[in-house]
């Protein structure tokens, strides 16, 4: 599983073959391929395959978008953009070729390419911080809070100046890592599991049998995403009012609405349930019960005094502070534990290899005698061959992070004034070393602390700045820098390890890289804008929370106000929950260690799932275990078609649902209301209201 911890769960276990499979395709899978000419890398970065890109890259956006403004939970979607990108790919040229108008068939560096370009776009989405730090520094959220909405720590959101952001910081974690490819994948022979899934799939796409796999997972897609995109047109019709419609059904009574704990019907959320893995899903259910159902209900009795009684819903010294700040130590805990336990691990591992090694004078260097030793058959003949064939100078890479840091020193405190250039300067000394810890813990498990890491800024760079010089303001715009080198770099160092797996040319992944890194910058700003003037994003009891926005900005007035800002009894669990949650993960570890018979360590729940429904409830974490459910039946069912064709069926619900979404803003846009209104009220209510109608 590849979490980008805030919030983006990925599935790297159903989605990767089988163990017997991956050694299987190791073995035989360049030699079905002996007889197929690799293009040259100026050939795999086709004109049709950026197109394919681009395009896909605007349906990924909304759905990436959507997913960050409701709750933060992002699945892995690497199947559905790899499944998406064939399928046009082939009927593309299919069409040309029926022309007589083909001049290079498809091939799979190219369906790499698309792959690389669209997942890199959707990233940015991510990293980008639209629902999470950007967001943290508009009024709208400002407002929110009872402390630091002052000139100097709010910034208003507009196309321009974000745009120019991330252009300026999107592109140099590219450049942190390119030095490192051959060390990490030919030499350490890192897994990045996400990269291999991917690649593997790509692979099954260009043989016969995958082919006609692909196509049927295509249709099935098809047919789910149009399905989940009537099914949210049926229910917009039904919304005409605050709440209003499907998603205000009161499943469990309506006491269990007013805590959260109700079905919404969600189609996304039924699908990112059906991809993301069980022990996620549970984790998430289980932090809702903890939350809304034993700890908010106690605290709220306690009103006046514990907090007084007059203060707003709203207010960081209320039950709202108990919701934020428990969810942050819960989150910080978790992350600590990950960013310390990736660091030893990360250490110790160069430590062994360094001393199988020590005659090597530069470890960024693969010696041609190293890659014969560890050479067991062709494919792995063939891979680094092509691996090897395309280099990427360092100097190049030297160059252009020295140069966009340069310019982002330069630049970055014009759009943010309390920052200043040694801030910036610290930050990009400190980036690469971070990336690197990041890209190798990644390749190691799967896991990506991009999301931490920018934690960690923010709470260093508000504390350094301070609340009166615009602490907040600046550890927002620091963590987004922060999170920006670190995401991408371990995002194309997967990407790496894709192109050496399909035969791609280095180079070609890392021109598709800032192909697709550069969409994002521009599709992201937009898709997030089109939701930013049709809604209003950020209230707590909208459509759209975006919850990370209010979690960020608390974390930076924590760094700038200390503990004392916390209310009665909150610090005490508040260290009570980091402890807690690091010492789930040391025994989740432990037991990953030494207890190998039963293997307990797959029940133990994910700290940072448990405090995600801190701040939203229940809702979405009762959608994704009926996804889990239905999964579940379908595996007991039918095993080998449930693991076919969830992904497929679970990216339509994602897809058509959220694409739903565009014509909704635009309809919000225009004015155009839904008709009628659906709404469930208690018996009495329902008296009051028929006696009000007949008077």
């Amino acid at each position: 599983m590849e979490r980008r911890t805030q919030e983006e769960v990925d599935d790297g276990i159903g989605n990767c073959p089988s163990r017997r499979e991956e050694v299987d395709e190791r073995v035989i899978v360049e030699e079905a391929f002996r007889g197929t000419q690799v293009p040259p890398w100026t050939k795999q970065i086709t004109f049709r395959a950026l197109t394919t890109a681009f395009g896909l890259s605007i349906v990924f956006n909304f759905i990436v978008c959507k997913l960050n403004l409701t709750t933060g939970v992002i699945p892995s979607l690497n199947v559905a953009a790899g499944l998406l990108g064939f399928a046009i790919l082939k009927f593309w040229s299919t069409v040309l070729e029926k022309c007589g108008m083909l001049r290079q068939p498809f091939t799979r560096q190219e369906n790499t390419v698309v792959q690389t370009c669209v997942v890199a776009s959707s990233g940015i989405a991510f990293s980008s911080g639209t629902a999470s730090y950007l967001m943290g520094m508009s009024p709208r959220i400002a407002a929110q809070l009872d402390a630091g909405n002052t000139p100097d720590n709010v910034k208003g959101l507009s196309l321009g100046w974000m745009m120019g952001f991330l252009f300026l910081v999107s592109f140099v974690g590219l450049f942190s890592i390119v030095p490192l490819r051959k060390l990490m994948i030919l030499r350490y022979k890192l897994t990045y599991p996400s990269g291999t899934a991917t690649a593997y799939l790509i692979n099954s796409f260009h043989t016969p049998k995958g082919a006609r796999l692909a196509k049927k997972q295509v249709a099935v897609l098809f047919k789910s995403a149009v399905g989940s995109f009537l099914w949210g047109c049926f229910q917009w019709f039904y919304t005409a009012g605050d709440s209003c419609g499907f998603t205000n059904f009161p499943t469990f009574g309506l006491k269990a609405f007013k805590q959260k704990f109700y079905f919404d019907f969600s189609a996304t959320y039924v699908g990112v349930g059906m991809i993301c893995p069980y022990i996620v899903n549970t984790s998430l259910l289980l932090g809702a019960i903890i939350s809304w159902g034993i700890m908010w209900p106690f605290i709220e009795s306690k009103k006046g005094i514990w907090y007084s009684a007059s203060l707003s819903g709203t207010s960081l010294h209320a039950l709202q502070g108990y919701k934020v700040f428990l969810a942050i130590s819960t989150m910080l805990g978790d992350g600590l534990f990950h960013v310390i336990y990736m660091l030893l691990k990360t250490l110790i591992n160069l430590a062994t290899q360094t001393s199988s090694s020590s005659k090597r004078k530069d470890s960024s260097v693969v010696a041609p005698e190293d890659l014969d030793a560890g050479i067991t058959n062709y494919d792995e003949q063939r891979r680094n061959e092509f691996f090897l064939k395309d280099q990427i100078p360092i100097w190049v890479a030297l160059l252009g992070y020295v140069g966009l840091a340069a310019i982002s020193i330069i630049t970055v405190p014009l759009i943010f004034h309390p920052l200043k250039w040694y801030h910036i300067l610290t930050v990009y000394v400190m980036a690469p070393v971070f990336g690197f810890c990041n890209a190798y813990g990644c390749g190691l498990t799967d896991w990506s602390l991009a999301s931490n890491y920018g934690k960690v800024a923010i709470i260093i760079f508000s504390a350094w700045i301070g609340l009166p010089q615009g602490g907040v303001l600046a550890g927002l715009a620091a963590c987004g820098v922060m999170m920006n080198i670190v995401s991408t770099a371990s995002d194309l160092m997967q990407d790496f390890k894709t192109g050496y797996l399909t035969l791609s040319s280095p180079r070609s992944m890392f021109f598709s890289q800032v192909c697709g890194t550069a969409m994002g910058c521009v599709l992201s700003p937009l898709v997030f804008w089109i939701f930013y003037k049709a809604y209003p994003l950020g209230d707590p009891n909208g459509t759209y929370p975006a919850p990370f926005a209010g979690i960020y900005r608390a974390m930076a007035l924590l760094g700038t106000e200390g503990v004392s800002s916390l209310p009665k009894h909150c610090l005490t669990m508040c260290i009570g929950f980091f402890v807690g949650a690091m010492a789930i993960n040391l025994v989740t570890e432990l037991l990953r260690k030494y207890e190998t018979k039963y293997r307990i360590y797959r029940f133990m729940p994910i700290p940072m799932c448990i405090a995600i429904p801190f701040y939203l409830g229940a809702y979405f974490a009762i959608d994704m275990c009926v996804g889990s459910l239905i999964l579940f039946i379908w595996e007991r069912r039918n095993k080998q078609k449930a693991r076919d064709y969830t992904p497929a069926v679970a990216s339509g619900l994602i897809c058509g649902d959220s694409l739903w979404g565009i014509p909704q803003a635009i309809l919000s846009l225009a004015g155009v209301n839904p008709p009628l209104c659906m709404r469930f009220l208690s018996a009495s209510q329902s008296a009051k209201v028929d006696n009000f109608l007949g008077s």
